[in-house]
């Protein structure tokens, strides 16, 4: 189905793959479209709880191929990157989060199964605010952030003034955006880019294991709903945090998932909780 990605299913990991390692991932419109419908064929999928996104090759990605790049600048407009597939329009994610979630890779936060960034070597420019958007991040010991916009002129690009001072705070933010450091794994984990580091050997072992935990002992349907609140409670005030929480804390205790979550508790052994099963 894909060119430039690879999907692979393995109950409970859906493993996503950008597949242009001579090019070092460089991202082009075709592979930002086939990335955006291998997450959602994988949200789709009833046998998925967890999400994995990596780079083939020793890259996770170089950015926005130069070659699109070069027909930006000629132009003068995003807009000339633009290419024409034979993809059929696919759309992750939950419309019910709202608009601000819907807009580039702010729609991986809306995905209603959690999504990690497996960055297994440079993740530069756009590569770096798509690993951004992920629920969770795990680096190999070689890779490194390289968020170049200064740099090349540019701004701080694709939603990354929202997510990265939410990650790291507004100074470490500004300190990363302005000096376009190389910032290694050790140092990515010390800010709170990265969430663990492991050598790049066992780097996709890490997330897909990960991924299995959750499926062994979480709820996908808590899961769902977590992600949900920790991403929309960012944008609303505290109050009306706290009506969502307590409607939805009301009706979870009517799911069939809190009945096994306590009688796996009784019974001393592990839940079996029901797939997702989305429209």
């Amino acid at each position: 189905m894909y060119r430039d990605v690879l999907l692979d299913i393995d109950d409970p990991v859906a493993l996503i793959t950008l597949n242009r390692p001579e090019k070092l991932n460089a991202l082009t419109d075709r592979t930002l479209q086939e990335l955006r419908h291998a997450v959602a064929t994988a949200e789709g999928d009833e046998r998925v709880v967890g999400i994995v996104i990596t780079g083939a090759g020793r890259a996770f990605s170089a950015g926005v191929d130069m070659g699109a790049l070069a027909r930006i600048q000629a132009a003068g407009e995003i807009a000339a990157m633009r290419e024409e597939t034979e993809l059929e329009p696919r759309e992750p994610g939950d419309p019910t989060m709202g608009e601000d979630f819907r807009s580039g890779w702010g729609v991986l936060l809306s995905v209603r199964k959690p999504v990690i960034a497996a960055v297994n070597g440079p993740c530069v420019g756009l590569g770096f605010s798509i690993a951004m958007f992920c629920d969770l991040r795990f680096a190999a010991e070689e890779a490194y952030f390289l968020p170049t916009f200064a740099q090349r002129g540019l701004v701080a690009e694709h939603g990354t003034s929202w997510i990265l001072p939410r990650l790291v705070g507004p100074s470490r933010a500004l300190d990363i955006f302005w000096s376009g450091r190389r910032i290694g794994a050790a140092e990515a984990k010390e800010l709170g880019l990265v969430n663990r580091v492991t050598p790049g050997g066992q780097l996709l072992n890490e997330a897909r294991e990960c991924v299995r935990q959750l499926a062994r002992a979480s709820s996908p349907t808590s899961l769902m709903y977590m992600k949900r609140q920790v991403w929309r409670h960012l944008t609303l005030p505290l109050g009306e945090a706290m009506r969502e929480t307590n409607a939805l804390q009301d009706a979870s205790v009517t799911w069939p998932d809190f009945a096994e979550g306590l009688a796996s508790f009784r019974e001393r052994r592990e839940p079996r909780f029901a797939r997702l099963r989305l429209p």
